[in-house]
C-alpha cells in the first residue's frame, strides 16, 4: 500500500502592525490604589447593609429610610466601575 503524502501546514504570523504582544506589552500596570478602593467600597457597602437591615432601618441614617439600600448597592457598583480599569 502507497503511503500518502504529509502536507506540511504553514505557520501563521500575524500581521506587522498588529500585534497583540506588542499592545500589552504598552500598557501600564494599574496603580495599586485601584484594587485597595474597589476592595474597600465592597467592604463598605455590604456593611452600609448589615447595619441598615440589623438594626431594623434605624441606621446608618434613619432619615434616609430606602436611600440606605441604595448608598450600599451603590458603593458595590462604583467597586465594579473600578475593577474594570484594573489591568
Amino acid at each position: 500500500m502507497p503511503k500518502s503524502q504529509v502536507r506540511k501546514k504553514k505557520v501563521y504570523t500575524p500581521p506587522t502592525d498588529v500585534r497583540p504582544a506588542a499592545a500589552a506589552a504598552s500598557k501600564k500596570p494599574s496603580p495599586t490604589w485601584l484594587p485597595v478602593t474597589a476592595v474597600a467600597l465592597i467592604v463598605v457597602g455590604i456593611a452600609w447593609l448589615v447595619v441598615y437591615y440589623l438594626s431594623s432601618q434605624r441606621w446608618p441614617v434613619e432619615s434616609w429610610s430606602y436611600w440606605n439600600l441604595a448608598i450600599g448597592f451603590g458603593c458595590m457598583v462604583a467597586s465594579l466601575g473600578i475593577l474594570s480599569r484594573w489591568r
